[in-house]
């Protein structure tokens, strides 16, 4: 009871803003990420490589399993995140 009776004395002693909204819009907006077809394309091709990697690891495959593995994990995702 006593956090509520003083977070509402508080508020009631801040100051109003004095922001117009003009300058809230002028704000900088927050950057976002840039990811194209291509970069769909690259991340695809790596959830593609890992799922065929992890099945054929699944049924004893020892030669293609983990390269396919190495490759989704190491270069398609990685092309697919850095490549713009």
């Amino acid at each position: 009871m006593a956090t509520k009776a003083s977070r509402s004395a508080a508020a009631e002693k801040a100051p109003p803003s004095r922001t117009s909204p003009a300058s809230r819009a002028a704000a900088p907006a927050r950057p976002t990420l840039a990811f194209s077809r291509t970069n769909a394309i690259w991340l695809g091709s790596a959830a593609v490589a890992i799922a065929i990697g992890y099945f054929l690891l699944a049924r004893g495959s020892e030669t293609i399993a983990p390269i396919l593995l190495v490759l989704g994990y190491c270069v398609f995702l990685p092309i697919g995140i850095v490549k713009k």
